[in-house]
């Protein structure tokens, strides 16, 4: 009974980990004319309509910048819900940001959404036990382990998100970094949201846009 109740769960844990969560920096870019000096003040604007998920994350990547020591704010005071940009605000959204003293914007934007259908194959298993025990007869070899040998097949549906990453210069507005992300099957906004803000971080420490 113990072999049969460790193989089921290990056939669980397979499952569950076939769909398990995961977000990655996929690529990152360097422009020519990034200042030599890291940015020590920057302005964060996730660009979306769900107000929830656009808070969150901008909260999120403001608290991982001040933990390393660079000024951070929120779009929500100067971008607030449903602005709409035009050539005639254009400039004095700029100028508002330049005003608050941020060096750098940065920008989160969803480039693309899919979902992918696959069948994960079952699986048996075979872990020979030397002969006799359940060995001796077929019906009792058959019955203790016909439950356990086979894992059946199943479709799993996987969900990625792809983001675009964007820092540009508040004074020339020029683009001076860009990183892509791919995220699979998020559980929750908030799960996502932290584990995307570390790893933008630590990519632009990691090139140089920051310091701590």
């Amino acid at each position: 009974m113990k072999k049969v109740n460790y193989l089921v769960a290990l056939a669980l844990v397979t499952i569950m980990g076939a769909c398990s969560p995961s977000t990655k920096i996929t690529g990152s870019w360097t422009g020519p004319n990034t200042p030599s000096e890291p940015y020590k003040s920057i302005f964060v604007t996730a660009i979306s309509e769900n107000l929830v998920a656009r808070q969150t994350i901008e909260n999120d990547i403001d608290a991982m910048l001040q933990k390393d020591g660079v000024e951070a704010k929120s779009s929500f005071d100067i971008i607030p819900p449903g602005f709409k940009a035009t050539a005639e605000n254009k400039e004095a959204t700029v100028a508002a940001i330049r005003d608050g003293g941020s060096d750098a914007i940065l920008t989160i934007a969803l480039l693309d959404q899919t979902s992918e259908t696959r069948y994960v194959p079952g699986t048996t298993m075979y872990s020979p036990m030397g002969y006799g025990g359940y060995y001796g007869r077929f019906s009792g070899y058959y019955s203790y382990y016909n439950p356990v040998m086979y894992s059946p097949g199943y479709y799993s549906t996987d969900k990625n998100y792809y983001i675009e990453i964007n820092l540009y210069d508040a004074k020339t507005e020029e683009l001076v970094w860009s990183a892509q992300s791919e995220t699979t099957n998020p559980s929750s906004i908030e799960t996502f949201s932290n584990a995307f803000s570390q790893l933008v971080v630590n990519q632009l420490l990691k090139d140089g846009l920051i310091a701590k």
